[in-house]
């Protein structure tokens, strides 16, 4: 005889309680998009909140044409990493690990990465050359990173509150 389901568990939430409940399983399911383009490559509709992510503003291209929603200077490695790496493909894990470590010694820096991939679709340009190794692409994997440890934004399930009674 299969067990009587457990309709105690329900009855002790409140309607507060289970409107959370929803509210951060929806959340849970979004899929957030988080690109990378060259500064060169012209905005799509589908790009959502355009960060212009290098520490240098790239040559040639004029503020305006970038449709950016802000310039995360702060986001992009320091000048003595930048010219370490000098994009030697052979420093990548190196460079990804003092990276990753110069971005949580700054998060405000990069929140409002997080903070908009929570709402939509966030587009990270870059000057670099290099399109598989690059500060984007790092940067890219640490904003992810950061998505899937709060829960949000990534289609994984959000860490579980136990909810009082």
């Amino acid at each position: 005889m299969a067990a009587a389901p457990d309709t105690a568990f329900c009855s002790c939430l409140n309607a507060e309680q289970l409107c959370e409940g929803i509210v951060a399983a929806m959340e849970a399911d979004r899929i957030a998009m988080l690109q990378i383009k060259r500064v060169y490559e012209p905005a799509a509709n589908d790009d959502g909140e355009r960060f212009l992510v290098d520490r240098l503003w790239p040559r040639g291209v004029q503020k305006a044409s970038l449709a950016i929603k802000a310039w995360l200077k702060g986001a992009a490695p320091s000048n003595d990493l930048r010219n370490w790496y000098h994009h030697d493909v052979a420093r990548w894990d190196e460079f990804r690990r003092r990276y990753f470590s110069e971005l949580e010694a700054n998060p405000e820096s990069w929140q409002p990465l997080v903070e908009s991939a929570r709402r939509g679709n966030v587009t990270l340009l870059y000057s670099s050359k290099e399109p598989e190794h690059n500060n984007a692409v790092a940067l890219k994997e640490f904003v992810l990173e950061k998505l899937q440890v709060s829960g949000r934004g990534t289609g994984r399930p959000a860490r579980r509150k136990r909810l009082s009674t």
